[in-house]
Order: C-alpha cells, then structure tokens, then sequence
C-alpha cells in the first residue's frame, strides 16, 4: 500500500523545499513533489510541516528507550558504549516500533577509567541488565534471547594493546570505534585514569586502516586536543571546562572533525534539570514516571561550569564551518544520571542549538542530513526518492519555530505509522 503525504511544507533535510506531496511505499520514499497516484491512501498534511526522522548521535540504549525514542519522533539512535552491536541487532532492524540503532559496543579507555567513575559505589546496576548483561534501560524486563551476547570490553594502557583490540571490536559487529580521553575533571573524579597520547594515536590509527570512524569522548580543552591530534572523526562531546579559544577552534575546524555537542547534557553536568521539559504536557503524556523523574534530575558534577560559555562554543564551531550535530547523551532511568529522556531530550537540544545562534533549518540539519552523512548513514536523513521512509510530522513551521517539532501529530518508520 502506498501512502500519500500532502498539502505539508517539507522541510527535507538540508533545507525548507515548500509545499511537496510526498509519496511512500515498501519502506522507501517513492517521490517528492509530482502527482500522486489515485490508488494511494492519502494523509492530509495541511498546517504540519513533515521532517526525515530525526536521530539522536550520542545515546546508551536499550529496547523500551528505543521505543519512547520513536514516539518523539527520533528514528534513529547512535549508541556510544551499549550492546547493540551488529550482531546483537536484527530483531531491532526489522521492528517498526523501535528507533533504529547503531552502535560503537565499548569504548577504548584505560583501566579503572571513565565510565567507572559514573555509578555511586554500592549501586546495583543488575536491574538495568538482561540476559547477557544487555542493558534494558531499567524496567527490569528480560533481554531479547536472539542476542549474540554481549560485545568486548576494551580496557587498553599500551599502543599495541589499543591496536589489537581494534579488528576485535570490528569483528564483534562495532559500527564505529569510541575512545575515551577523559580524566574525571568534569565528572567530579579528577586524576582518573586515562588514554595517553601515544595509546590514542595508534588505536585511532588502526581504527582508520580498517575503515572505521574514530569517535572520541571528550569533555575538557585539553582532551579535545589530544583527540584531534590524534585524527579523530569526530568529537563525542563538546568540551566545558573553559571558554573556547580562537586557537581551539581554529584546531577542530581545520581537522575536519564534527562535535556532537549534547548541549543538554552539559547542562546537566552543571546541575540543570529538565524539569521544564518535563512540565510541557507534549512530553509528559509519553513519559512513564521513571523517565518523568529522571529528566527532572540531573547529573550536577560540575556546578561550576557555564553554560553560556558552551553556547558559545557551539556559536564559533558553527560560524568556523564544524559541523555541529545533535546528540543527548542519554542512558538510563535514574535521577542521578537525570536531566535527560530518549527521544524528548533530542528536541531540548535542539532549542539549545538554537539559543547557540544556530538557525532552526540548521538545528535541524544537525538532527537529521548532517548526523547521516558524517556516519555514513546513506539510507536515511533526508526526504529523497529512495531513502527509507523514516519521517516526522508535527504541526506548524519549526524551521521559523523550533518548538514546533514537539508538536508531534505522526511518526513513519520504514513507511510503517506509529499507532498512537
């Protein structure tokens, strides 16, 4: 059955393209603009504005997360450390009432270094975990038995130990290779154990000649500069210790790397919650009371930090041509990990974008286009004849109004409606 979206302004990715029908069948969009077929169910768009699905580049997943994700219209997840390797994935694939996911497995970090520093001592992370230490994002419920069980954990101190652990992570099905350079400045553990220079270099190295992206997370000046020396992809975090310099961003932008700046989650390293979020009734409706209580949490490991300054950040990687690209760092249901929810937070990024000086065609372009194309996501992103049909309808103009896009009226998976 082909489905007819028309009389809505499309907004396809890169840029407003007007009033456009928009013709989907088999999972794939079919045309844009032209005349549609007669035979075709017909859904009118009128007043709404239609958007490729948007993905979220910086999450730790699990399957009901997945799930809430797709009611904010987020259709696919980038797993930054989490088990939903390529292996661990086709049930997800082929399940249009899931968020897509790729995923990194586990990070390179240094033994006893980030993320162990994350979980307070004593607290029982078993209830978050199914069948193969699967994270299920905290209901509890049992992980899916199809699983290829869980992927390796590369904790590496030597260049040839970061070197061998690389066609393992391949091999294991990592979509793209995630170092940690982070000494616990920002999380409130300084002097953590961390990557150095030469481990760094050779690991991003063999992650390059096997054809991979390396993906480093980063939260201060300094280990955004080891991490560009050492030829990174892109920047998993964008740093917030201190002001940016004309010098650092100068560095960033002539590397090529892209920074996914998860605004909000800075913001809540800073003791922010989402308690507004959380307070709009277009987010509190999908949210169960775990999400609800998580998002008006937060992680508040840096309260000195100034969010003005990471604003500005995002102002001059922009004007400097990095691409910025929107991630929320979200994990699991807990308030001490809290000011953030799947699929909701995507939307509060995107404000922050916005408030960074970004254009709301550009915020969007960080949620969708520019997140595709800089993870080789070739399929999807965009509202293009061919691609899948991952597309967000919501009403009014959020490329006037950014706000608008939780104004949520229909979200299509691979051309399948959400119900609801």
């Amino acid at each position: 059955m082909k489905t007819a979206i028309v009389n809505a302004r499309v907004f396809d990715g890169e840029r407003p393209i007007g009033p456009a029908g928009v013709l989907v069948g088999d999972g794939r969009i079919l045309a844009v603009g032209g005349d549609m077929p007669s035979d075709a169910e017909v859904v009118d768009a009128a007043g709404a504005t239609l958007l490729p699905g948007l993905i979220d580049a910086h999450v730790h997943t699990g399957e009901d997360s997945l799930a809430l994700a797709l009611t904010f219209g987020v259709t696919t997840e980038l797993e930054m450390q989490g088990m939903h390797t390529r292996h661990n994935r086709a049930h997800i694939e082929d399940d249009d009432t899931l968020a897509d996911v790729r995923s990194a497995g586990f990070g390179l970090t240094a033994p006893g270094g980030h993320p162990s520093e994350l979980l307070p001592e004593g607290f029982d992370i078993r209830p978050f975990l199914g069948p193969g230490g699967r994270a299920s994002a905290g209901n509890g419920a049992p992980g899916d038995r199809r699983q290829a069980g869980p992927p390796p954990e590369p904790h590496v101190s030597t260049p040839g130990e970061a070197v061998a652990w690389i066609p393992r992570l391949v091999a294991s099905g990592s979509d793209y290779i995630k170092f940690m350079v982070d000494d616990g400045t920002v999380e409130g553990h300084p002097g953590l154990p961390m990557l150095d220079q030469a481990t760094l270099n050779a690991g991003v190295a063999e992650a390059h000649r096997h054809g991979m992206l390396a993906i480093a997370h980063a939260l201060t000046v300094d280990a955004t500069r080891m991490a560009i020396e050492a030829g990174v992809d892109g920047l998993a975090h964008l740093f917030m210790d201190r002001p940016h310099t004309p010098e650092i961003i100068r560095l960033i932008a002539d590397s090529g790397a892209f920074v996914v700046a998860c605004v909000c989650l800075n913001a809540s390293l800073m003791g922010m919650t989402g308690e507004a979020l959380a307070d709009d009734p277009r987010v509190s409706r999908r949210l169960d009371d775990r999400w609800d209580k998580t998002l008006r949490g937060s992680f508040n490991r840096y309260p000195q930090g100034r969010l003005d300054d990471v604003l500005a950040s995002v102002a001059a990687l922009h004007e400097a041509g990095v691409d910025v690209l929107a991630g929320t760092d979200t994990s699991i249901p807990v308030p001490f990990l809290g000011g953030l929810a799947p699929g909701a937070s995507v939307h509060h990024e995107l404000g922050y974008l916005v408030r960074a000086g970004l254009a709301p065609s550009a915020a969007l372009h960080a949620a969708t286009a520019a997140t595709a194309r800089r993870f080789r996501l070739d399929d999807r992103g965009r509202i293009a004849p061919g691609l899948r049909a991952d597309l967000l309808l919501v009403d009014g103009d959020p490329t006037t109004a950014i706000g608008d896009t939780l104004n949520i009226r229909a979200v299509w998976r691979r051309g399948a409606r959400l119900a609801g």
